[in-house]
């Protein structure tokens, strides 16, 4: 595998994940659900999924799902 075709596949792998992720955020979101997270002094804390969404990526507090 080329250095090119590793960058690229890095690429669509991000891609992917992010794309992963705000969806779970926005599923929770619609069911009013908590997301777990991890601090960086090792405390474990439940965040509103709602607000965690709207820290990361500016949504109101309406939210749609796009299926495809």
């Amino acid at each position: 595998m080329s250095d090119d075709e590793r960058k690229e596949l890095s690429r669509k792998l991000h891609y992917g994940l992010a794309l992963a992720e705000r969806r779970m955020l926005e599923e929770k979101a619609l069911r009013n659900e908590d997301v777990i997270q991890g601090t960086s002094d090792g405390q474990i804390k439940a965040v509103p999924a709602r607000r965690l969404l709207r820290k990361m990526y500016g949504k109101s507090s309406e939210i749609k799902v796009n299926k495809e």
